[in-house]
């Protein structure tokens, strides 16, 4: 036993002695320094590249917007789309929101339901007597976007037109929500989407 008891103490002595000075080296080592800084920083900064995404993808979504306002537009100043004129090309405010919805989908979600009960895509298509007659502004009653005096009713030939469209936009990251919320949705207590809006005005052609 004595002879056991020696042994132990004369070998636990060197091994504390090494355990002792690698935790001071460990304690004086500058080599995971780099990684605790990482951790430290990590968030704000994977929140800063979310956010430029975030800002991007709305960007995108905007020009999306835009094309499609311009494409359906070009339509009805070119009498390829008409409204109640007896014609072949004729559309409901239903079929106008499909041909919408099919320039967009394949980004924003704008499925059957959307296109017969709006939800997030808003379209406000009429006829103006004048350019200067035209809304410059965007109607807001308590937040949230007015749209009671939208309408599907565009002019027969050489007629001054307004194609506008309204698209809630949402906003994934909470860091830029504040910003770019601009908005409530109908149904929200607080800015929680970015709206998209985007207008054209233009004389139809002297189509037959």
């Amino acid at each position: 036993m004595t002879f056991m008891m020696r042994t132990l103490k004369s070998w636990s002595r060197p091994r504390w002695k090494t355990w002792c000075r690698l935790a001071r080296r460990f304690q004086r080592s500058p080599d995971g320094s780099a990684a605790i800084e990482f951790a430290i920083l990590s968030i704000p900064y994977f929140l800063i590249i979310f956010a430029i995404l975030e800002t991007f993808i709305a960007f995108i979504a905007e020009q999306v917007v835009t094309s499609a306002v311009d494409t359906l537009s070009r339509q009805i100043r070119t009498g390829n789309i008409t409204y109640n004129q007896s014609k072949s090309t004729d559309k409901t405010s239903t079929q106008f929101r499909q041909l919408f919805c099919n320039e967009i989908s394949f980004m924003m979600r704008c499925d059957a339901a959307e296109v017969t009960s709006p939800n997030r895509l808003y379209l406000d298509v009429r006829s103006f007597s004048s350019f200067s007659a035209i809304p410059k502004t965007i109607g807001v009653t308590s937040g949230t976007l007015n749209t009671s005096g939208f309408a599907f009713s565009p002019g027969p030939a050489s007629s001054i037109n307004m194609v506008r469209a309204y698209y809630y936009w949402p906003v994934t990251v909470d860091l830029v929500r504040s910003y770019i919320g601009n908005i409530k949705r109908p149904g929200q207590a607080a800015n929680s989407d970015y709206l998209i809006v985007q207008t054209t005005a233009f004389m139809n052609e002297a189509y037959p």
